[in-house]
């Protein structure tokens, strides 16, 4: 028996081709985290908060005629105190934590009608650990339990954007 492994003819290993893309950094653009009703809410709690969850992507071209982009993964995650009685209104607001994540990235030779899915859904994909652990460290220092977000259909969001808002083809 024998331990290699059979490549085509040709060589090649079949895998999928790169996409045209540089993530050239990230960083945190805009970070609030804010408790309304301050010690007060941490005495007075007596359940555990109903969470709301906002995403939004935004790309902008940075110089003119360059295909450097940003690109911002904006989250707003807001809990309120649930409601006493089934069907009231709810309570106050427990915690309001807003994250606008943003990264550069450079596109390669992509086709034109592949830049606003790259970044509006795969830039967004590649960066999201880092948004989902900032929200949860956030929010657990802040001093309530970690909000650990689901993963995002970032495919679906931009289709959503896309029937609200009809753009030209290649602009983000």
């Amino acid at each position: 028996m024998s331990d290699s492994t059979q490549l085509p003819a040709d060589g090649s290993q079949n895998a999928p081709p790169a996409l045209p893309l540089a993530i050239n950094v990230q960083y945190i653009k805009d970070l609030s985290f804010e408790v309304p009703s301050g010690a007060e809410i941490f005495a007075t709690l007596r359940s555990n908060p109903q969470i709301s969850v906002n995403i939004d992507v935004q790309a902008n071209r940075l110089p003119p005629e360059q295909p450097v982009f940003e690109v911002v993964v904006s989250i707003k995650t807001e809990a309120v105190e649930a409601p006493e009685k089934e069907g009231a209104a709810p309570g106050r607001t427990v915690f309001v934590a807003e994250l606008a994540y943003a990264a550069v990235v450079t596109l390669g030779n992509a086709p034109d009608d592949l830049v606003e899915p790259i970044l509006l859904v795969e830039v967004p994909r590649l960066i999201f650990p880092y948004v989902r652990n900032i929200i949860s460290d956030i929010t657990r220092d802040g001093g309530f339990p970690p909000v650990v977000l689901q993963p995002i259909d970032f495919v679906a969001l931009w289709q959503a954007k896309r029937a609200n808002f009809p753009q030209t083809a290649g602009n983000a």
